[in-house]
């Protein structure tokens, strides 16, 4: 198997799982091909050295990988995408912190989905992503994002109206600090955060959440990914700022946005007992109180 490894930087307590993992997949003779930033990190913090074939720092030098193992948090995830992208490469995310919705292995975890997936024990399902379209080509050719958009007032305290549009017809102006475009599997992310609902990965959803809205009747609304949505910033100021993702952008007032469901989708690697309702009653903490048993 040929795998790739892609990473930024661990605690501390992660480092003796660091080490078993590489050792587990040079006993199972793995080509592993790594991101060099992250392997010179490696080099000086954990005890075993990897045993590596290659080494890349572009997506078009990801040739021939079997899977793309993610070494972090959910940041790190989200960064591993943009090397993935329409390559259909299988993507599995290893969780090295502590709250991690698409890097859902944990370090207890890991040696058992490390042996599931040399053993085939494991289906993929397909992630949807949004793309953003501008005049300008705003964020060049990584212009998707696996959770979010979300447009933010700046260096201002005044707010924001956000002209925003459902396949051309008017939905809505929202006064507020700004607005999230966020995709079912974002749901668990940002969105949620500013009260927007949990939706399933599965659902063929985007949500609309407006950022501390003037108006309190104005809420988190659903619609099917197949739409079109229009963006179109007013405010005080001449700038604003609009991010995909981890990626950030500061663009000027009267560019509009356009936003729609992507043309390609990930592929992440399913193991047994761990899916999206085992994750939320993790990472929220449902199972906390007794009195849902």
């Amino acid at each position: 198997m040929r795998i790739a490894i892609f990473g930024k930087q661990f605690s501390a307590s992660f480092r003796s799982s660091c080490s078993n993992l590489f050792r587990k997949l040079n006993q199972n003779n793995t080509k592993i091909i790594i991101y060099k930033p992250f392997y010179e990190y490696l080099m000086g913090n954990i005890d075993v050295k990897p045993e590596v074939d290659g080494y890349f720092e572009s997506w078009k030098e990801l040739v021939d990988i079997d899977l793309f193992i993610s070494i972090g948090g959910d940041g790190t995830m989200l960064e591993a995408v943009t090397f993935v992208r329409d390559s259909g490469i299988p993507m599995v995310g290893i969780n090295s912190g502590r709250l991690g919705f698409l890097a859902d292995i944990s370090q207890e975890s890991m040696d058992s989905a490390i042996d599931s997936i040399f053993k085939g024990d494991y289906k993929t399902s397909s992630l949807d992503l949004l793309q953003l379209n501008t005049e300008n080509n705003l964020f060049g050719d990584m212009n998707f994002a696996l959770n979010e958009l979300a447009v933010h007032r700046r260096d201002s305290a005044s707010m924001i109206s956000i002209h925003t549009y459902l396949n051309n017809e008017f939905l809505n102006s929202y006064f507020a600090d700004g607005l999230i475009v966020a995709t079912a599997v974002g749901s668990t992310a940002y969105s949620l955060s500013v009260g927007g609902p949990i939706i399933h990965p599965k659902s063929q959803s985007l949500i609309i959440s407006p950022i501390s809205s003037h108006n309190l009747t104005v809420r988190p609304i659903v619609v099917p990914n197949d739409m079109n949505i229009t963006l179109k910033v007013e405010g005080r100021m001449d700038k604003y700022l609009v991010t995909l993702d981890s990626r950030s952008r500061i663009v000027d007032q009267g560019l509009e946005l356009n936003i729609r469901k992507a043309n390609f989708s990930v592929n992440v690697v399913d193991l047994p007992g761990i899916n999206f309702n085992s994750t939320l009653r993790n990472k929220l903490m449902w199972g906390a109180d007794k009195r849902n048993y």
